[in-house]
C-alpha cells in the first residue's frame, strides 16, 4: 500500500486505506465533481511511522495500570501518549514522499508554500474509535511541508483523546485496532460560500434546488449564525425564481494571521446579493450532478472560489444525502400519467432520480 494517495486514484472501496473522508473527496474527484485538488497520507503511513518509532511498547508502559475513572490521570496519561507522537520521527520513505507529494500540490496550483488543510480522516465508522471522529483534528492555512509533516502528526496524535483512550481501555480494545489517514487539500479563499439543497427543504419539491449563500466563508450559513441570502432555481430551466436578499451585517473572513474570524461586512456590501445569476446556475449544476452520481438528493457546501478564473471558480466542498423530505413517500396522483402522456415526460425531466422500468 502506498503511503500517499491523491485524490484522483480513489476508489470508494479504498475506504480502510484512506478514511472515510478523504474516500467521499476521491469518489467526488473521479466523478468530475470540482473538488479543491489534495491527496491524503494512508493508513500505512501511519503504520510504518507507528512501527518505527515503538509505539506499542510506548503505549504499553503508560497505560499500564491506567485507573480510567481518575480523570486527572487519565489527562496526564493521554497528553503525554499525544506528546510522545507529535514529536516522533517519521521514516525517511514516509516523510519524505508527504513532503515530496506536498511540493507537488504546489506546483499544481502554481503557489508557493501553499495553503492546506490538514484533516484527520477515520477509516471506518465501525472502529472502536466511531464515535470519536469528531474529536480528531484539523488544522486550516498550514504552510511550508515542516509545517504539514508536523500537522500529520498531531493529527495521529488526535487518536489518543481522553475519552477515546477510556473507551478502548474499559472494553478491552487494541490500540493497535484504530489507524488514522490524514487528508491534504488545497485551502480555499471565497468570495460566498454556503449550502445548497437538490429539493426545496420547506416543501421537498425536487424541481429545485434551494441555495443558502453568504459572503466569505461558509461556516456561518452552516451554523446559523449568519442570516444568508436565499435563492431557489429551476432545475430545469436553470433559472432563478426565487429571490430573498438579506441584510449580511457579518461574515466569516480570513485575518492576516491566517485566521478565519467573524466580522462586519462592508457597510456597501451588507444589502447586496453576494451571488451572480451565473455563480446560482453553477452552484444548481454542481448539485444537479452530485445527485445524479450519487442517486439520491443531496446537501452540499460550495464556495466561489477567489483563487479560480470567473466560470471555473464553484467548487464542491462537501456532498451529503439528504436526510429529512427524501425519506418521506412521494405523494402522486393514480393514474396521472396514463392519462396525460405528458406526465412522464415532466417527471423525467423535473426528476433526474427517474428510471424508466420495463
Amino acid at each position: 500500500m502506498s503511503v500517499t494517495m491523491w485524490f484522483e486514484s480513489y476508489w470508494p472501496g479504498l475506504k480502510a486505506e484512506v478514511g472515510g473522508k478523504a474516500a467521499s473527496l476521491g469518489e467526488m474527484t473521479g466523478a468530475g465533481l470540482p473538488v479543491p485538488p489534495g491527496y491524503a497520507v494512508t493508513t500505512a503511513g501511519y503504520r510504518a511511522a507507528h512501527d518505527a518509532a515503538d509505539l506499542d511498547a510506548t503505549l504499553a508502559r503508560l497505560l499500564y495500570g491506567l485507573d480510567v475513572s481518575d480523570t486527572a490521570q487519565v489527562s496526564r496519561v493521554c497528553a503525554e501518549i499525544r506528546d510522545e507522537i507529535k514529536s516522533m520521527p517519521l521514516p525517511d520513505d514516509v516523510e519524505a514522499q508527504i513532503r515530496a507529494d506536498y511540493e507537488q500540490l504546489c506546483r499544481k496550483c502554481e503557489v508557493a508554500d501553499l495553503p492546506v488543510a490538514v484533516r484527520s480522516s477515520a477509516t471506518s465508522e465501525d472502529s472502536p474509535d466511531a464515535s470519536f471522529a469528531g474529536e480528531h483534528d484539523t488544522y486550516l492555512w498550514v504552510r511550508g511541508a515542516d509545517a504539514v509533516v508536523d500537522a500529520v502528526r498531531r493529527c495521529w496524535a488526535s487518536l489518543f483523546t481522553d475519552r477515546a483512550t477510556c473507551y478502548r481501555v474499559e472494553m478491552g480494545y487494541e490500540h493497535r485496532s484504530v489507524e488514522m489517514a490524514v487528508v491534504i487539500q488545497k485551502m480555499v479563499r471565497p468570495i460566498a460560500a454556503g449550502v445548497a439543497f437538490t429539493l426545496n427543504p420547506a416543501n421537498g419539491d425536487r424541481s429545485q434546488v434551494a441555495i443558502d449563500a453568504a459572503w466569505g466563508f461558509g461556516e456561518g450559513v452552516v451554523s446559523g449564525e449568519v442570516t444568508p441570502d436565499n435563492f431557489l432555481v429551476d432545475k430545469v430551466m436553470l433559472v432563478v425564481s426565487r429571490r430573498e436578499i438579506s441584510h449580511k451585517a457579518h461574515e466569516y473572513r480570513l485575518t492576516d494571521h491566517d485566521t478565519v474570524e467573524k466580522v462586519e461586512t462592508d457597510a456597501d456590501r451588507a444589502d447586496q446579493p453576494c451571488m451572480t445569476d451565473a455563480q446560482l446556475k453553477a452552484v444548481a449544476v454542481l448539485a444537479k450532478t452530485a445527485e445524479k452520481h450519487y442517486g439520491c438528493p443531496q446537501d452540499i457546501e460550495w464556495a466561489v472560489d477567489a483563487d479560480l478564473p470567473e466560470g471555473d471558480n464553484v467548487i464542491l466542498l462537501q456532498a451529503r444525502p439528504e436526510t429529512v423530505w427524501s425519506k418521506k413517500p412521494r405523494k402522486t396522483v393514480a393514474g396521472s400519467a396514463d392519462k396525460n402522456p405528458m406526465a412522464s415526460i415532466v417527471s423525467t425531466l423535473m426528476n433526474p432520480l427517474y428510471t424508466k422500468k420495463d
